[in-house]
């Protein structure tokens, strides 16, 4: 048997390897390395033991110190931020990495952001982070889409909130260590009387305007590198990478909330736009929101060797209008996420998404282990039925390979396209799902092949087509032995 290399180990080449071969990121990707430091920060006021800072201590920002370093670090050295006997935590607004330059956080130590939303606002919009249309507070007017604004889409403009860490026009920048960045989602900002999360969610009925902040956010970043580090609590999303070519992250340890019975809300992990050649590999993430989201105009794309925990799954869109392709997500491992595979968009923001193979794939507790839906309607879980919104951005599903699927408990199943001019084409070779009934399965304008699959398709409507390649045959479940680990 011949094998192809694939980042952290090796493929069996099958019949169609074209098709796995071309679906993925077309660089030679391999663990990356942490390089030396040209400086070295040690803790000198906080602990990390409690997550709490005073509010006196939140007036004594590293920021400043950081920043220096960061900025007057050569290209490929690394500012590596370390414990001091007693101390083991550093506090901070909003940081810039340049180009070849690491923010590298040491073994032991925390990175905190601050609660302050001031020190977020941009200069030409001061008083806007940590206020919503629910606040009580008054509301900072926006002409634009911010940085951190889920509702609005279109062009941004300085205003709402800065992220964390950003990296802006800058190349081969990194994020790396065995430490954690915490972004204190749960906790109470300064001069408020709510957290993040709590704000977030006054204004989630209505879908009100709200300004929040981001963990980290990419644009223009070719050759970023997030590597070991570990992300906690962030105050909306945790990475957002855009308009970036090369983008590995390698390694992530992702967990929102890290408190029990905390309520989080929009805490993607990583969600990657308008970028190519990306790979996420031998990462563990647990966020209660998508675990990853590819957004629109993504192509080349490896989702290799990781585990998902609560969350919404491996997902597509909403946004898909200019496209996304070229996927290939191989050894993932999904439990008790909310969705497993998940395609999602609708008439007002769709778009083509061809080329996408996922295999050997293992769930657990999934509500919906596969949802390739044109009805997306901001919900946590897909509605099976047409929404009857009006559009023209159509969403337009094609050359979707499930390989190697092995679902260990029951759940739904949708497979649609939307409308007879925009037909989804599924590939399904070796899917099982335990206890599937046809009363779990929903699909409707929808081309299937059908080879070794237990997914009972009897009764289903008139315009499922069966491609005539197909050939149904007895399924053998892909094997889950020793897949389901605990959360790292």
């Amino acid at each position: 048997m011949k094998f192809i290399r694939i980042i952290g180990g090796t493929l069996p080449l099958f019949i169609g390897l074209t098709s796995v071969a071309a679906a993925q990121d077309r660089r030679e990707v391999t663990e990356p390395v942490v390089p030396s430091a040209c400086t070295t920060l040690h803790a000198e006021k906080f602990v990390a033991d409690d997550r709490k800072l005073s509010d006196a201590d939140e007036s004594k920002p590293d920021t400043r110190l950081i920043q220096a370093a960061l900025d007057h670090c050569a290209q490929g050295k690394a500012v590596e931020l370390a414990a001091s006997p007693g101390k083991n935590a550093f506090m901070s607004g909003p940081l810039q990495v340049p180009d070849g330059v690491t923010l590298l956080i040491g073994k032991g130590v925390t990175l905190y952001a601050s609660r302050n939303p001031a020190d977020y606002d941009y200069l030409s919009a001061r008083g806007v982070c940590g206020t919503s249309e629910a606040t009580e507070r008054k509301f900072g007017e926006a002409a634009a889409a911010p940085e951190g604004l889920r509702s609005i889409s279109g062009p941004s403009k300085p205003m709402g909130c800065q992220a964390l860490i950003s990296i802006i026009d800058a190349k081969n920048a990194a994020v790396m260590g065995e430490g954690t960045i915490d972004g204190g989602g749960d906790m109470q900002l300064i001069g408020r009387d709510y957290s993040w999360w709590q704000m977030a969610r006054k204004a989630e009925p209505g879908n009100k305007k709200y300004y929040s902040v981001k963990l980290i956010v990419a644009r223009n970043a070719d050759g970023l590198v997030l590597y070991g580090i570990t992300l906690h609590n962030s105050p909306n999303y945790h990475v957002t990478v855009n308009n970036t070519n090369g983008f590995t992250a390698w390694g992530v340890h992702l967990q929102t909330p890290t408190v029990a019975h905390t309520d989080a809300r929009n805490t993607d992990g990583i969600d990657p736009g308008s970028s190519t050649n990306i790979t996420i590999a031998h990462s563990w993430i647990d966020n209660e929101d998508d675990n990853i989201a590819i957004k629109t105009g993504v192509t080349h794309m490896s989702v290799l060797h990781n585990h998902f925990y609560s969350g919404h799954g491996m997902s597509i869109g909403s946004e898909t209008y200019s496209g996304v392709s070229n996927l290939l997500v191989d050894d993932l491992v999904e439990d008790h996420t909310t969705s497993g595979i998940r395609i999602k968009s609708n008439v007002t923001r769709g778009g083509p998404v061809h080329d996408l193979v996922y295999q050997n794939i293992c769930m657990r507790d999934v509500q919906v282990p596969i949802a390739i839906s044109p009805y997306y309607n901001n919900g946590t879980i897909d509605q099976f039925f047409d929404p009857g919104f009006k559009g023209t951005r159509i969403p337009d599903y094609k050359a979707i390979t499930l390989r190697n699927i092995s679902v260990m408990t029951p759940g739904d199943v949708l497979i649609a396209g939307a409308d007879e001019s925009h037909r989804t084409a599924v590939s399904l070779e070796n899917v099982t799902i335990a206890g599937i009934q046809p009363a779990l399965v929903h699909i409707k304008l929808a081309d299937i092949t059908h080879a070794r699959s237990n997914i009972p398709f009897g009764g289903q409507p008139a315009d499922l087509k069966f491609v005539p390649a197909s050939v149904p045959a007895p399924a053998t479940p892909y094997s889950c032995e020793g897949k389901f680990l605990p959360m790292r």
